[in-house]
């Protein structure tokens, strides 16, 4: 059975309630605003294990700091590749033909199909 974390809960309602997909020092002010009592290292550890349990997931941004999301749904991400800004985006496919056409075609059995795509958003298109 698992240890219950008034930390852990704090972060989950916080990626819970935001589409702003937060990096973890943004997380960790953001609680400290709220009067958390998390230090900076248990914000971390506790991303870590929500990110083994499947609960959240972690965002790689190429020039910049991780993101991370709770997962409600399941979606996908579009990072801009300027301001490092991260959307959420929906898209129906056929996830067995994908995962049997990779297997056919590599030899890869898929486990996690996310995808990631890059792009400009509208406010850096305009810079």
């Amino acid at each position: 059975m698992e240890k219950y974390s008034k930390q852990r809960e704090e972060i989950i309602n916080l990626l819970s309630n935001t589409k702003s997909h937060p990096t973890a020092e943004e997380i960790y002010s953001i609680l400290k605003e709220n009067g958390s009592t998390a230090s900076r290292g248990t914000v971390y550890r506790n991303l870590n294990q929500l990110i083994d349990k499947g609960t959240v997931i972690k965002i790689s941004i190429q020039d910049g700091p991780d993101r991370f999301d709770y997962i409600k749904e399941k979606h996908n991400h579009i990072i801009c590749l300027k301001c490092g800004k991260v959307f959420d985006y929906f898209y129906n496919l056929n996830e067995n033909k994908l995962k049997k056409d990779a297997l056919e075609q590599t030899g890869v059995e898929i486990l996690d199909n996310t995808f990631t795509l890059n792009g400009i958003c509208n406010d850096c298109k305009t810079e």
